[in-house]
């Protein structure tokens, strides 16, 4: 029988303080296993049918049905991450003194370290980008509010092209890499933050360029036409890459469920903002071009969040099991807030856009009126989930703060200004004005948080925390 599918001791706390190791079979362990598994009687099996007489153990159930297994020559597996005794990183230093960054490190020239200019580095224009868009919509605006928006705006095409112009020197000066960071388990899942950041330019463009101009300005009708093509790119560009990436991860990668993280949902994460674009730019556009986006906006608002709920069973069964992730990695945990954020301020934002006269059938059983009632009562509901996400990564990252940057740190930015743009929607909607306050200081706090990731992460490039071998994600972790 397959190692792998013998139960393991899920204990971290060894009684012999062996190092953690997925395939022990518990036979010094105290703890019971889970039912319908093997159960020892200190001997051998009962159904020697199935199993060779050096294994102890029977099996609870035994209701004739064959063993599966696994021909292990038939794939090739995903290379394993470099053992250590636990999943976790405080469990492990009481045995281990490691230092992972030393100062004493040779000194690399910057053309060797592009080779580590990953995709991750678009979560720095993703984040800059929602800042944007977020400062765009904020109830209580004061004079200059809109230019200190535009900078931000500014700022993220200046990044990224800054990123672009790195990529393309990348790949450039080693082939060869491209195909290799596309395919790598690590480095690909990072791939659709290229496109999260598209997609914050494409609605942070809507508010800062097109809405400055007049209604009647002949460059409107331009701008509105370039908006509405840009979205259809986007949308055919996203899915495309949704089911493809996917695919490629289940036939080229095996992962491990008790290693589950929220970067898991980064594929399918591009093509769900599709419906926050569409709620940004529908009610601009004119009727015959409005209705066709909100529907395309609403089935790939769908789609993003239903796999994400899929995911969040492993990634609640992955915490459960497993504990925390490393203290390094905790801020990605922020990336669970974004699918019921965004799929918050989407069910809201596109039944705005809704005309005030909308009704479906003519019958006045499905008008506007209801479908913004609609809208708001599932966004409620949403909201909360969002909080709740949010307040597990919260919590996780004051347990035990990182030490060192990564990329991934960008993750407390991001999908958190969904949440804040979800908070403001509803504030908006309810005609609330705590709730509208609120926003303004978690915006308040948002762009605090972008000016302290931005820092370190200026901050790990010169220190060479990360691009270098090793420290970031184009290595298995």
């Amino acid at each position: 029988m397959d190692p792998r599918y013998i139960p393991a001791d899920l204990s971290f706390e060894s009684r012999y303080h062996q190092g953690f190791d997925p395939r022990f079979n518990g036979e010094d362990s105290c703890q019971s296993t889970r039912a319908n598994t093997l159960v020892q009687d200190g001997s051998r099996y009962h159904n020697e049918r199935y199993f060779p007489d050096h294994e102890k153990g029977y099996l609870a159930d035994t209701k004739g049905k064959e063993p599966y297994t696994v021909n292990e020559r038939e794939f090739e597996k995903t290379p394993t991450v470099t053992p250590r005794d636990s999943i976790d990183l405080e469990k492990q230093e009481a045995h281990k003194d490691i230092k992972p960054h030393d100062p004493h490190q040779p000194k690399l020239p910057f053309g060797q370290r592009l080779h580590h200019f990953t995709w991750a580095w678009y979560t720095l224009t993703m984040s800059t980008g929602g800042v944007s868009t977020l400062i765009s919509i904020q109830p209580h605006a004061f004079p200059g509010l809109i230019s200190i928006g535009a900078i931000f705006y500014v700022l993220n095409l200046i990044f990224f092209t800054v990123l672009c112009t790195g990529m393309v020197l990348r790949f450039t000066k080693f082939p060869g890499s491209l195909k290799e960071s596309l395919k790598h388990e690590r480095e690909g899942l990072f791939f659709p933050t290229f496109w999260l950041s598209v997609a914050t330019i494409i609605t942070s463009t809507q508010k800062y360029v097109v809405a400055s101009y007049d209604v009647n300005h002949s460059m409107r009708g331009w701008l509105q036409t370039s908006m509405a093509i840009a979205f259809w790119a986007y949308v055919a560009c996203t899915f495309t890459l949704a089911f493809v990436q996917y695919s490629f991860l289940f036939i080229g990668h095996t992962y491990m469920l008790n290693q589950m993280m929220p970067s898991w949902l980064l594929p399918i994460f591009p093509v769900m903002l599709a419906g926050t674009i569409a709620s940004v730019i529908a009610a601009d556009q004119p009727m015959q071009a409005r209705l066709p986006i909100l529907v395309a906006g609403m089935g790939c608002q769908g789609l993003g969040f239903t796999v994400a709920v899929i995911m969040y069973a492993h990634y609640i069964g992955r915490l459960m099991q497993a504990g925390l992730p490393n203290r390094e990695h905790r801020g990605a945990m922020f990336i669970g807030v974004g699918p019921p954020s965004f799929t918050c301020l989407a069910f809201i934002g596109m039944a705005n856009s809704l005309p005030v006269d909308f009704d479906f059938n003519g019958d006045g059983l499905l008008d506007g009126a209801i479908l913004r009632t609609a809208a708001l009562v599932t966004a409620l509901f949403l909201w909360v989930l969002a909080m709740w996400f949010f307040m597990i990564a919260l919590v996780a990252v004051l347990h035990s703060r990182p030490k060192y940057f990564h990329l991934g740190w960008w993750a407390m930015v991001f999908p958190n200004t969904g949440f804040v743009i979800a908070t403001i929607s509803i504030g908006n909607s309810l005609q609330n004005e705590a709730l509208l306050f609120a926003g303004n200081g978690l915006t308040i706090a948002i762009v605090i948080m972008w000016c302290f990731v931005l820092y370190h992460n200026i901050r790990a490039v010169l220190v060479a925390d990360i691009m270098y071998p090793g420290r970031d994600e184009d290595v298995e972790d």
